[in-house]
């Protein structure tokens, strides 16, 4: 006799779980006990009785206590769940959110799987218990929105009711882990983000709006966690003695006209503070700067936090810096105040152009099509041309923190970058020409190639999470790097040979070497490669040279397993010694988080090894091991016989240990040792 509630679910009755579970029980064993071959025709059964198992009250802890079973049974067999020390935390992102009922319910298995794990219920032979508890605290830390919020309208359409089964696990992962891990591991996380200076830092700000809610729920107990989360939560509602209870922008700014000057002086050097210390700005910050404008505009300077030379660049181009103020610093655009802060510690305004290049930024008209674009993406909160401008701020004064967003495009966020760290008035005659024109225009061996007429992309289909800046060039700039490379496909080997320089700057270097034969894939001249490498970019073996200007490189990029996963465009800044006494590679990745697990014991670090804001680093030996292509001055001399056999022999090994396994071509070692495109 079939069980059931007594509630309904529609006009059909519920199901009840003790049913349910006899059933996946007889599911599993019939999976259990098919051949390899023919498991994927009985898996439909386990799943679907798994997700109906999973939206019940007590679902989630019955598949906990069956997760060993699902697991022997096959149900990850021939996935990437079934290598659950090599999975990614971030990556359960996009499985939670996909429209796909399989991958939502697979991805949950895996995640109670890996909670019996962590309770020593399941002891699994490739992952121990604390590896499983930090991965799972990771991924709630990741998906924190889902323990907080609502399916939003985007999920409700896309996903239906299986939006609520990711939300139901997650919720059940937390109260058995507990929130404070999550809470302790989130904040240790949105501090890693912070130490990069990302432009974009709404879902930062999301998070922490999220943790003052938590701090405020008495049914969430956040216990040790809850320490260390007031820096966070101030440094946004209340980083100020009169903004302490966050009592609104209104009510802030009435508070303001009574002070005295030392009050303000107080007020100015806790904003200060608090943007610094976070890369933060809170939106009474705004309020603080306008209301000096028309007071003691002495106190602008404290405000920001200048050191001497961002004061002066302050007093030299006063009537700029005030312009820039009142038309792009709003409660509605608070991190315009750190990236004109930061442009201005930059003494970037000396360079001559770029005064009056921001200028004509303050006056420029934008196109329909250029407001169209920020309004959709970024909302109409303020006017377009003032998104615009505190995206300009930004990109100026955090030139290492663009990010290419879920889009394929590291090729235009790495130009965007290398212009606005190297060439910022070529930067700003570009974002005139796409804003104000619609159009680009650059040269590829003296063809100009204009992008007027062919970015007619409906606006649903163009990037959306880019930063202000990013949203009007990028589409332009990915049409013309494409045009770029269909004019040399003609051409023998690798065509970023000629395409970087033409696109990047006359700076990118026009030697230029690659370790893959572009037909086959299979490694080419490797030695060669790293002699050259090292004989030009390491410094105890190019005279000691820092590197003068940034160079375009490629990657192999490898997952935390070492395995390839594509090529992938990024910049080489700086070679030099960390405080460790370790020769480092210190370079640039746009793809949104620095902090990699690359494989084979390569860690990409982002902080506490001389790294800069937005760098990341590797030792010179890990980093040459993931190199694939580089730039080099022709007329530049290394010592390539210099470099030890040892040396490279270790990096070597590296590659063949990853990216490189299987691409050494039949009959022996990569080559001959000599390359057609020696420059030496």
């Amino acid at each position: 006799m079939r069980a059931v509630d007594a509630g309904v679910e529609g006009a059909r009755p519920v199901v009840g779980l003790d049913y349910l579970l006899e059933k996946l029980d007889g599911a599993i064993a019939v999976l259990a006990g098919t051949r390899d071959f023919a498991k994927p025709a009985k898996m439909a059964m386990v799943l679907d009785t798994a997700r109906r198992v999973m939206m019940r009250d007590g679902g989630c802890a019955a598949i906990e206590e069956r997760a060993m079973d699902l697991e022997e049974a096959g149900v990850f067999q021939g996935s990437d769940w079934a290598t659950p020390q090599i999975l990614v935390p971030d990556f359960t992102i996009h499985a939670f959110q996909s429209p796909s009922a399989d991958t939502v319910v697979v991805e949950s298995l895996s995640e109670l799987r890996l909670l019996a794990v962590a309770r020593g219920q399941y002891h699994h032979p490739l992952i121990t218990a604390e590896e499983a508890r930090d991965f799972l605290t990771r991924v709630l830390v990741v998906n924190i929105s889902h323990l907080f919020s609502p399916p939003s309208e985007v999920e409700r359409i896309t996903q239906g009711r299986l939006a609520l089964l990711s939300r139901r696990v997650l919720r059940y992962l937390a109260d058995q882990l507990g929130y404070q891990y999550v809470i302790e591991m989130l904040v240790k996380e949105i501090w890693r983000i912070l130490q990069q200076r990302p432009i974009q830092v709404d879902s930062v700000k999301s998070m922490i709006t999220r943790i003052a809610v938590s701090q405020a729920d008495p049914t969430i107990d956040l216990g040790n966690g809850a320490l260390g989360v007031d820096r966070l939560v101030t440094s946004l509602f209340g980083p100020t003695q009169a903004s302490r209870e966050d009592p609104g922008i209104e009510i802030y700014h009435m508070r303001l006209k009574t002070m005295d000057l030392n009050s303000l002086r107080n007020e100015a050097i806790g904003f200060a503070r608090a943007m610094h210390d976070t890369g933060l700005v809170s939106p009474y910050h705004p309020v603080l700067i306008r209301h000096l404008l028309s007071g003691p505009d002495n106190l602008i300077p404290d405000a920001l936090g200048l050191s001497s030379t961002g004061r002066d660049c302050l007093l030299c181009y006063r009537d700029l810096v005030y312009a820039l103020i009142d038309e792009a610093v709003y409660p509605e655009t608070p991190q315009a105040v750190y990236g004109l802060t930061l442009m201005l510690e930059r003494g970037i305004l000396y360079q001559h152009p770029v005064a009056p290049a921001l200028w004509r930024q303050l006056g420029l008209n934008l196109s329909e099509r250029s407001c169209r674009r920020l309004t959709s993406a970024l909302g109409d909160d303020v006017p377009p041309r003032v998104r615009l401008l505190e995206g300009v701020l930004c990109i100026l004064g955090l030139p290492l923190g663009v990010g290419q967003g879920n889009n394929p495009t590291c090729q235009s966020a790495r130009a965007l970058s290398m212009w606005a760290y190297n060439d910022p008035d070529y930067l700003l005659q570009m974002v005139a020409w796409a804003a104000r024109d619609d159009e680009i225009i650059m040269h590829f061996e003296g063809k100009a190639l204009s992008s007027r007429g062919v970015v007619g992309l409906e606006e649903s289909a163009l990037p959306a999470d880019l930063d202000p800046v990013s949203l009007l060039l990028v589409p332009h700039l990915d049409w013309i790097y494409t045009e770029m490379m269909l004019l040399c496909e003609d051409r023998e080997g690798d065509p970023h040979r000629w395409v970087n320089p033409e696109f990047h700057g006359w700076w990118s270097g026009r030697g230029f070497k690659i370790n893959v034969d572009v037909e086959t894939g299979n490694l080419r001249d490797l030695e060669d490669f790293l002699r050259h490498f090292y004989a030009f970019y390491h410094p105890l073996y190019n005279g000691n040279q820092p590197l003068i200007h940034p160079q375009p490189a490629g990657i192999a990029a490898t997952d935390s397993a070492g395995r390839f996963v594509g090529w992938h465009a990024i910049t080489i800044l700086r070679v030099a010694l960390d405080p460790h006494a370790v020769m480092r590679v210190y370079f640039y990745n746009p793809n949104n988080d620095s902090g990699q697990d690359w494989g084979d014991g390569l860690i990409v670090d982002t902080a506490g090894n001389g790294e800069r804001f937005g760098e990341a680093s590797l030792p010179f030996e890990q980093f040459a091991s993931r190199l694939y292509i580089f730039h080099l001055d022709p007329l530049e001399h290394g010592e390539l016989g210099s470099v030890t056999q040892e040396e490279l022999e270790r990096v070597v090994a590296y590659v063949h240990r990853s990216w490189g396994m299987g691409r050494v071509p039949p009959g022996g070692p990569e080559g001959d040792g000599s390359s057609e495109e020696s420059v030496i």
